[in-house]
């Protein structure tokens, strides 16, 4: 092969960016640790689109997203061509909506009105509008894309080459793409994966009731299509103070500087992993912390908002519902349950 044809079978850099690393944390616990993980779908939802005739050059794209999703989508808009309007709240804060900014991405604010579906309802009415408005345009639709969830066979496939069966998951649950997508490649060749998902108080994806989450990343207001409630074996739900922590000891104790989604899958797995020292256990680290250098690891700003971050070295309390799950960090055996066995409700509307 000459030297031409080697440097053109070099990826592109969001190629290069899109797929994790493999890292070993302790003897049987691994990361599966991304610079920004929602490129990966976002990559592939427009792919699959482009595929499908459904976006041509030029077509306008509409996303919901107050985060990571809609810089990986304008990661993949910008040099495709596709003007791009994020529909977002008060998250997004002001070095990610320079971002966005500098990629050539509209950025519209919503606020919660007390509609149903909280803030992420009143975002997907705005999105809803706006596509009437613009004819032929393109929703990639996250929450209830299969395409999401889908994007994720790749890194199943380089988890299984990397290290081989992996009989643990651990994973945030928000959209339900990379838990629910990446369990689902890993069991084609290991049906017996246990499946942990990651939650937090005033989500309703497992079933508390719908209140105001410090902790943003993962939870919803809204049940998305994405989360497949079968798929998992386990539910935790995780405060922000205890997730904050675990955040920061990310840092500390492994040098892996990421973000607070990353830090409540791994104070999930860690307990996890020690309590089964013989399983091998992988936990999704989802993106950097350079966003949250403002919030998260900033001393003034956990002040402000009278969080002082601290570990739970009692573990997890155990439930057998999830209305019992309080403030703290609780565990539910879900046992591959559907919402409505799990719960005794049916899902919310």
């Amino acid at each position: 092969m000459t030297e031409t044809q080697s440097a053109a079978t070099l990826p592109s850099a969001l190629e290069a960016t899109e797929l994790p690393r493999i890292i070993r944390i302790t003897g049987n616990l691994y990361a599966a640790a991304f610079s920004l993980m929602k490129l990966l779908p976002a990559r592939y939802i427009i792919d699959r689109a482009e595929a499908e005739g459904i976006l041509t050059p030029g077509t306008p794209v509409i996303e919901t997203s107050s985060g990571s999703f809609g810089l990986g989508l304008a990661l993949v808009c910008r040099p495709r061509g596709y003007p791009l309007t994020i529909i977002g709240d008060a998250a997004i804060d002001d070095d990610l909506r320079n971002r966005l900014q500098m990629l050539g991405c509209r950025i519209e604010l919503v606020e919660n009105q007390g509609a149903p579906g909280g803030i992420q309802g009143a975002r997907l009415a705005r999105v809803a509008e706006l596509r009437r408005e613009l004819p032929g345009s393109f929703v990639p639709g996250q929450y209830d894309n299969p395409a999401n969830p889908a994007a994720y066979a790749t890194v199943g496939d380089l988890v299984t080459r990397t290290l081989g069966a992996v009989d643990c998951l651990v994973g945030a649950v928000g959209s339900g793409g990379s838990t629910c997508g990446l369990a689902a490649s890993l069991r084609l060749s290991n049906p017996g994966l246990h499946l942990v998902g990651v939650d937090t108080h005033g989500s309703i994806i497992f079933g508390p009731a719908e209140g105001h989450r410090v902790l943003r990343g993962l939870g919803n207001s809204i049940m998305p299509g994405n989360v497949e409630h079968t798929a998992f074996d386990e539910v935790h739900w995780v405060s922000p103070t205890e997730a904050f922590h675990a955040t920061h000891d990310l840092y500390r104790e492994n040098g892996l500087f990421m973000g607070p989604t990353s830090g409540a899958a791994f104070q999930v797995a860690s307990w996890w992993a020690r309590h089964h020292p013989y399983s091998r256990t992988l936990m999704l680290l989802p993106d950097e912390g350079y966003r949250y250098q403002s919030t998260v690891y900033s001393r003034s700003w956990l002040a402000d908002n009278h969080i002082v971050p601290a570990p739970n070295t009692a573990g997890p309390r155990l439930v057998e519902h999830p209305d019992e799950a309080g403030d703290t960090w609780s565990r539910m055996i879900w046992a591959r349950r559907s919402y409505e066995d799990a719960t005794g409700r049916e899902i919310p509307g």
